[in-house]
């Protein structure tokens, strides 16, 4: 052999070889199927205890890989938590997505175009996120999820469940790709958002004695027919988790997919959901991913969804995004171990504007911060009705018998959902878990209070939180992109009208909370 074609003929075999490694990584990477409830309460899952909302799909992702006990949003409502997951930031790191129904923001990379420009194929069913216009300044013409997959419907066992059928949307996404193509999907319940057929709990084998009534809500017939109509939904959603992955086992993809199963936040009654209240920011959260995870592990660390971007993009092979604020659980999907693997302890929560219902349109801002053992919570205008005023019906907690159970009972759980707040909370979560005793002015606690305080500033300094550093009046600049009804200037229109003698003199919101009056629940959820 000539010494000249010697070198020549070497750089062609590792060429040969690097292009068949390539290749066999390639081939390699993890499809990614992320299952999303709307609404759906971390504690009404069997895999977390649960004897009368049954989740017998959640609990095999579960059983077959591991379960998370203290997974949370970083900002109890759709829109925030949603766009927090797709550009793994925290929503006050997002400009115009802190709030819901608002403005997706120009300049926010997301992980499904990631993923699509690197090889994947990328689609969504369902709900994605929102609502709010991803449009207008991103100048997105899909929704940042990925590209829809809506064509296939089902009748629901219950009017208020949506006609999706997510399954066979799945299946129509899965035919679509290329051979061996790996995918990331994103599969959005409607359910278990409101409104709910009544008393299709009990009409499909809901018995009420059976049902849980949490320690914030009055333990009465109203109350427990209405969670067990959200059971029905939970439930109905649960069934296409199974119908997901008997899909994926057929095709011989479920081993090497990771399927992750979550919510955006707690369940849509007083006191939990759009509240930073210890249920409505803690989500339930299952993740399997075949041999890649030792099955049967429970992990105590603190998982925020920002961090699900950041895992996607390193299990797909991807460096990652200087964007991205979140941390990766490759590492603890990896370990063999349960309890505290990277002894993540720490957890920031808050929100701004929710829903319209206060004079200017203005928002309800907190910032909290959870640790082990307690939560402490902070209220920058407490002179605000939390929940939104009471003219305009508590705005930020949707229509419900519960909502106008509280509305007609007053008093204590009235209170604790809508009643004006103290400027700070503190919550001993070892021996309040659901965190309804108010600790703040608890001497014996001062000096808990004031670490929180100093810390959780200390991180949102760190994160550039705009209302850390003084600018949080930016925040009430960010538009709502939503219908008026709950608007506060709505309303205030329509007195003003009553009083010329141009509107038919009806009672209000405000009039009906006190008469006790009954207020035609939302016929359709917001989707």
């Amino acid at each position: 052999m000539s010494r000249r074609l010697l070198p020549w003929l070497l750089c062609l075999i590792f060429s040969l070889a690097g292009l068949t490694v390539s290749a066999a990584v390639a081939e390699a990477r993890p499809n990614i199927l992320f299952i999303i409830f709307d609404d759906w309460g971390w504690q009404h899952a069997g895999a977390y205890g649960s004897t009368w909302v049954k989740t017998p799909h959640f609990d095999r992702v579960a059983r077959e890989g591991v379960l998370f006990k203290n997974a949370f949003t970083s900002n109890p409502k759709c829109s925030p938590c949603r766009a927090t997951i797709l550009t793994g930031r925290n929503s006050w790191q997002l400009k115009e997505a802190v709030s819901h129904n608002g403005l997706f923001p120009e300049g926010f990379e997301v992980y499904p175009d990631l993923l699509e420009r690197a090889g994947y194929t990328v689609g969504v069913t369902g709900k994605g996120w929102g609502p709010g216009d991803f449009k207008t300044q991103a100048k997105r013409t899909r929704n940042p999820a990925g590209p829809s997959f809506d064509g296939q419907v089902i009748a629901p066992v219950a009017s208020g469940i949506n006609r999706n059928d997510y399954g066979k949307n799945f299946d129509a996404f899965l035919q679509q790709r290329e051979a061996g193509q790996p995918f990331c999907f994103w599969m959005g319940f409607h359910e278990p958002h409101r409104g709910y057929e009544p008393n299709s709990g009990v009409r499909l084998g809901k018995k009420l004695p059976d049902v849980t009534v949490p320690s914030y809500l009055p333990d009465t017939a109203v109350v427990r027919g209405d969670l067990a109509d959200y059971a029905i939904e939970v439930e109905w959603a649960d069934a296409f988790i199974g119908k997901a992955l008997a899909s994926l086992e057929a095709r011989g993809e479920l081993e090497n997919t990771l399927v992750i199963v979550t919510s955006d936040h707690g369940m849509p009654f007083p006191y939990v959901k759009g509240q930073i209240h210890a249920d409505g920011f803690r989500l339930p959260l299952a993740m399997r991913w075949g041999k890649a995870i030792k099955p049967g592990r429970v992990v105590e660390d603190f998982i925020n969804v920002r961090d699900f971007a950041p895992t996607y993009l390193e299990i797909a092979g991807l460096a990652p995004h200087p964007q991205i604020t979140g941390r990766s659980l490759a590492t603890i999907l990896r370990s063999p171990q349960s309890g505290w693997i990277e002894n993540r302890s720490e957890m920031l929560v808050g929100k701004e504007r929710h829903d319209l219902g206060r004079p200017n349109d203005l928002g309800y801002p907190v910032r909290a911060l959870q640790t082990k053992d307690f939560l402490y919570v902070h209220n920058f205008h407490p002179d605000r009705w939390p929940a939104g005023n009471p003219e305009t019906d508590f705005g930020n907690c949707d229509p419900s018998p519960t909502k106008e159970l509280l509305k007609t009972l007053g008093g204590h759980f009235f209170d604790l959902s809508f009643g004006k707040r103290q400027p700070d909370e503190l919550y001993d979560l070892r021996r309040d878990p659901e965190g309804v005793i108010n600790l703040a002015h608890d001497l014996v606690y001062a000096g808990t209070l004031q670490t929180m305080r100093a810390r959780m500033m200390t991180l949102l300094v760190e994160e550039k939180d705009p209302r850390a550093l003084g600018n949080g009046a930016i925040f009430d600049t960010y538009r709502y992109m939503a219908g008026r009804q709950k608007a506060f200037d709505t309303w205030l229109q329509a007195q003003g009208e009553k009083i010329a003698g141009t509107a038919p003199n009806e009672p209000g919101p405000a009039e009906n909370a006190k008469k006790g009056g009954k207020k035609k629940q939302a016929a359709a959820k917001e989707k």
